[in-house]
This record gives structure tokens, sequence and C-alpha cells, in this order.
């Protein structure tokens, strides 16, 4: 069954134009083609990445913030007691009054140890200043540094100012050193991400907003998986570069935050939505979009199955930036008519 799958799965009409088989994309007369089992790398470079932040986390970002006047909260454990952890975990943080009467004399002791008890594990829960500052930082460090080499990678190529070159010479298109690691890094990144949803701060947002960000890793991972085995590379690297140079502000912005220093948040806010409906709401509908739902009919009068899946997840990650898009908004309109 697996082999069948398998046999399925890398159909030559699935992911390359008519005429096109895998045989075709071997190394040759000095032209160098994405393997699918090069993706394998990421898992690794994913684990490589979590080191990098546990080091930058713990020697730039804890100093740095110690500099902007956050302190590291210490709270204060709980006594241990297997009852009232059970009961934590797996019944309720909030027991009514009846159930905290009922665990005081499972535990011999008073009403107001129990209280005291809850109160303190709940505490514990809640994550620190720093924490948040912490993870703000890692993002925020990644963002910066991915947009930075990206315009380096980016700058003198063609099709970074003429969306057209994206297909010129399509599907024999030669992958550069700088493409690998664009890809890598990125989607290294993605995993990375996931790995970390269980340990990374829960803040109070609706489970609708936690589920778009699962969507939203698991969308970027097999968008640009695809597209890496599709030879979409010119395409996929336009497509990061347009989303990495948004974020970092948000994450800048989110750091003088939890500083307090409400006038540079403010305004690392405003760059942030600014940059954010330029790229998400302009550039990529208006000038990616176009150029991968309108201009490959020029190509190819039969389209390949790939090419409804790569364009089904990029509209699928517009809806995200729509969704994101009108929460930013009523962020900027509360700033401007409230004050």
């Amino acid at each position: 069954i697996l082999k069948t799958l398998n046999s399925w799965f890398w159909w030559e009409n699935i992911w390359m134009p008519i005429n096109c088989t895998w045989a075709d994309f071997v190394d040759r007369d000095g032209l160098v083609f994405p393997k699918p089992h090069q993706l394998y790398a990421t898992i690794p470079y994913a684990f490589v990445l979590l080191i990098i932040r546990f080091f930058s986390e713990r020697y730039v970002a804890i100093p740095l913030a110690k500099a902007l006047g956050i302190k590291n909260v210490r709270r204060v454990k709980p006594q241990p007691n297997p009852v009232l952890e059970s009961y934590f975990r797996e019944c309720s943080r909030h027991p009514s009054q009846s159930d905290i009467k009922g665990l005081a004399k499972k535990c011999n002791c008073t009403v107001h140890l129990v209280e005291k008890w809850f109160r303190r594990r709940r505490n514990l829960e809640i994550p620190t200043v720093l924490q948040k500052f912490k993870e703000a930082f890692w993002r925020f460090s990644f963002y910066l540094t991915s947009s930075i080499v990206g315009f380096i990678f980016l700058y003198d190529k063609p099709w970074f100012y003429d969306i057209w070159q994206t297909w010129v010479g399509y599907p024999f298109q030669t992958l550069l050193p700088s493409q690998y690691w664009y890809y890598m890094a990125e989607i290294g990144f993605y995993w990375s991400l996931i790995f970390t949803l269980g340990i990374d701060i829960k803040r109070k947002a609706s489970a609708c907003d936690f589920m778009a960000h699962v969507v939203h890793h698991l969308a970027a991972i097999g968008l640009m998986s695809g597209s890496w085995c599709g030879n979409y590379v010119r395409l996929g690297t336009l497509v990061i570069f347009v989303h990495d140079t948004a974020d970092f502000w948000l994450e800048a912005a989110k750091m003088f935050n939890y500083a307090r220093w409400e006038k540079t948040c403010n305004m690392l806010f405003i760059i942030f939505a600014i940059a954010f409906f330029i790229t998400r709401m302009i550039l990529l509908p208006f000038w990616i979009l176009r150029a991968t739902l309108y201009q490959p009919t020029y190509y190819s009068t039969t389209p390949v199955i790939a090419y409804f899946l790569f364009n089904g997840m990029l509209l699928t990650l517009q809806g995200l930036h729509l969704y994101w898009g009108y929460l930013i908004f009523k962020i900027l309109k509360r700033f401007i008519f409230l004050k």
C-alpha cells in the first residue's frame, strides 16, 4: 500500500509539465536541481535553530531585557501535593467552594490553605514578561536576519524586479546555493515553531487565533516543501521574503511593549501595520498570486495538478492574512479613535 501511495504521490503529471520526467532533473551540464530527499535535512536544521534559540535567549535576550528594565519575577511555588495537583490538571484550575471544602478534608488541611495553593499554582501557569520578551526576541532575530539575507540573495536577481522571469526556462532552472540555504533555514524555522507549540507562551487569544497559527505553520511548510519538489524556487523565495519583511516589526513592537516603552511600541506597530498591508494585501495578491495564477497559462495550456495545489495553499495563506488584517485594522481603529 505504501509503495502504491508513494508512486501516486510522485507521479510526474502532478509535479511537472507534460513530457517531463524525474529523470530530466538529474544534475547535468552545470545545472543543479532541487531534490525531494534534501527536505529531510530541515528536521535536524530545526533542532540546530532550537539550540541557537536557547543560547540567544539566555545570553542576549536576558541581558537586553535587564538593560530595558524588565525584571525576572520569581513566583512562589506551592507545596507539593499530589491530590491537589491531580485535581488542578484533570478537573479544574478554579474549583468551586464546595470542591475546595472537599479537597481540604481529603488533604487534612484548612480551606484557606487549599485556596492559597490553587492561587499560587495558577500563578505558575502565567508567563512572565521576561518569558514573553525572550520569545519575541527570538522571532525578531530570525525574521530580521532572514529579511536582510533574503534581500542580499535577491537584489541582483532579474525575477526580483520582473516577475515574468520566474517562469523563464521553467522547469529547468538551476538551483543556486543561496536558494538552498534560504529554503532550509525557513522550513527548519517553521518546523521548530511546531515543535515548540506545546511549550511556547499561550496568550489570551481565542482558539480560532491559535488554530490560525497552526494552519499557517503547516501551510507554510507544505507550500515551501511542495515548491521545492516542483522547482518553483524562484517564486518561493519571493513569497518568503514578502512574509518576513513585515514580521520583525511586530516582534520589535512586542519587545518594547513588554519594556513599557509605549511611544516606541506604538510607532513600531504603525510601521508593522503599513508593512503588513503593503506586503500581504498588495504585493502578495496582486504581484505573486498574479504570477502563480495567471502567468503559467502563457507557458502551458494544460496546468498540472501542482498548479491547483500550490495556488490553493497560497490562497489559504491569503485568507489568513485577511483575518489578521481585520484584527490589525481593529487595533489601529482603537489606537486612533480611542487613544
